[in-house]
């Protein structure tokens, strides 16, 4: 194995100097790139499925975004030198971090970890473990509250990773869950609850997309359809309820069970928990903080979208800014805890300001991931990708009518795994739905939303590539590739169920029925998956 990685690594390092090599030859003609030849074309696709197809061979990362990134920038810059370094760090790096809206999230994320800091050294973390300890016996308990507060945190998705991980990981710890378990359980209850939750960031973004139409109404009335969520959600339950797991989750759950939560030998960061935690802790030190943080998340939320100027609640949510509102929530939680823990004495001030950048350096991975990921995604951006999917989904559109809410939940889960942005995918396809439908069918209208929504839900659950997929690995401090490797095959599975069931619902056109299909579908694989892993074992 080693012997293989380290070809791999050489056949790497050799792309690399080709590249480069390719891109010096070409500087004497010009350092003025050209509209790129490969604009709105299939290679506009290439990076990201380079860095994705690495990042899952490798189990490395970070090399593999950059070399995806680096392929965007060469075929940008038609194999420039100066043209592919420069559009990889002006319009790349320091582009997507000068945006407004990424420096609001990366603010999120540090102000979020400094508060699981906070709570793990005030001792809250450690009394809620002990407390759920008492009142969950079970693992299947344990994975079954996770799902619980998952879902009751519809919020956003980013505050729903990192939340649920922080509050469930003692408690999943003590039961022997495994990190890749729990981030698994996260990452279902992010984005997948989000979608079909009316009050929602997600919610917002997607009424925003659909011009000239009431695009609240059109969201509820989608939920319904939105079949790869809710499948996810009885995914969940069911895999719970039945007690077992396939793939490599099953490897890691057997693991875990006996006493190695990571699959990796590494126990260092449970062992620093509750050695650093404050023995006086109670469980109020993790409820109230919680608690303050998804109230101010609210507020900021509402906020930002004139609640406080006249807007309904409602309409402030459609308009809400959640990277404002996220930071701005967080970062007064974080005012407010400091000053708790101060009154209660369980932290003096000089411990709660030492936990910042604690918090910080516990957010690094993700931070990292996430801007290596955002400029993946400029490359990808650049490329014209968007157009490229746009023109061949009108290409589709005519004759196809009642396949099409199927074939756009396959372009849905490729778009949104390729480029990692589900928020993307809906800003590409839900315009061109509205426009085939609006005045020829607006059932078939509604159908084919749910389906953008849920392929686009689909392929960024799964994609290495995604910030949601990132941050649920963050929340359950679980290692990345871990994570996408063994949710994989889960994610695929209920694709598969929620493809047959678009297809239906193209015909029947009828929620009613065709769910319930869906639902009796997902369970008979399961159980088959199950027979076939009790028969390889009595083999």
């Amino acid at each position: 194995m080693k012997r293989h990685g380290k070809k791999l690594a050489g056949g790497l390092g050799l792309i690399f100097l080709l590249a480069a090599f390719c891109s010096v030859t070409v500087l004497a003609a010009g350092t003025d790139a050209p509209e790129p030849a490969l604009y709105a074309t299939v290679a506009s696709l290439i990076p990201p499925v380079v860095a994705i197809v690495l990042a899952l061979i490798t189990k490395e990362v970070y090399s593999s975004l950059f070399i995806g990134i680096l392929v965007g920038g060469l075929f940008y810059s038609g194999f420039r030198f100066e043209g592919t370094v420069t559009h990889i760090f002006q319009d790349g790096f320091v582009a997507v971090l000068s945006d407004g809206y990424n420096v609001g999230i990366l603010m999120f994320l540090v102000i979020l970890g400094a508060m699981v800091s906070l709570m793990n050294r005030a001792g809250g973390s450690a009394a809620f473990g002990r407390w759920a300890k008492e009142k969950i016996r079970s693992r299947a308990g344990a994975q079954l509250a996770t799902i619980v507060l998952g879902v009751l945190i519809f919020i956003d998705d980013y505050f729903n990773c990192l939340t649920v991980g922080s509050v469930m990981r003692p408690v999943t710890d003590r039961h022997n869950v495994s990190r890749s378990k729990l981030a698994y359980l996260i990452d279902a209850t992010a984005a997948p609850v989000c979608i079909i939750a009316p009050i929602s960031s997600w919610a917002a973004a997607v009424t925003g997309f659909v011009e000239g139409e009431d695009g609240f109404s059109i969201f509820i009335q989608a939920i319904p359809y939105n079949f790869y969520a809710l499948l996810t959600i009885a995914m969940m339950v069911c895999l719970v309820v039945m007690k077992f797991d396939f793939g490599p989750m099953a490897a890691h759950e057997k693991n875990a069970q006996n006493g190695d939560l990571f699959s990796s030998g590494k126990k260092d960061e449970k062992e620093v928990e509750v050695e650093t935690a404050n023995p006086r802790g109670r469980v109020v030190d993790l409820v109230v903080p919680i608690l303050v943080l998804i109230i101010c998340c609210i507020v900021g939320m509402i906020y930002t979208g004139g609640f406080f100027s006249g807007a309904d609640f409602v309409t402030a949510f459609s308009n809400s800014d959640a990277s404002v509102g996220l930071a701005l929530g967080s970062f007064f939680a974080m005012v407010l805890t400091i000053l708790f823990y101060c009154v209660r004495r369980v932290l003096g001030f000089t411990d709660c300001m030492a936990c910042l950048p604690n918090g910080f350096k516990a957010m690094v991975p993700a931070i990292l991931i996430l801007t290596f990921a955002w400029t993946l995604k400029a490359m990808t951006d650049s490329l014209g990708a968007a157009a490229f999917v746009a023109a061949a989904m009108e290409k589709a559109a005519g004759g196809l009518m009642n396949l099409l809410p199927a074939i756009i939940f396959l372009v849905g889960c490729f778009l949104a795994f390729a480029t990692g942005t589900s928020w993307g995918t809906f800003g590409i396809l839900i315009p061109i739905v509205v426009a085939v439908f609006e005045k020829s069918d607006p059932k078939l209208m509604i159908i084919s939303i749910a389906a953008c929504m849920a392929g686009a839900v689909c392929g960024d659950h799964c994609s290495p590539i995604s910030d949601t997929t990132i941050m649920a690995s963050a929340g359950a401090q679980c290692d990345h590739v871990n994570h996408v490797t063994t949710q994989l095959p889960y994610v695929i599975t209920v694709a598969a169920v929620s493809f047959v069931t678009y297809l239906l619902a193209g015909f029947v056109q009828n929620a009613w029925i065709t769910l319930p299909i869906g639902l009796a579908l997902l369970i008979i694989v399961l159980l088959v998956i199950r027979g076939t892993q009790t028969n390889r074992a009595t083999d």
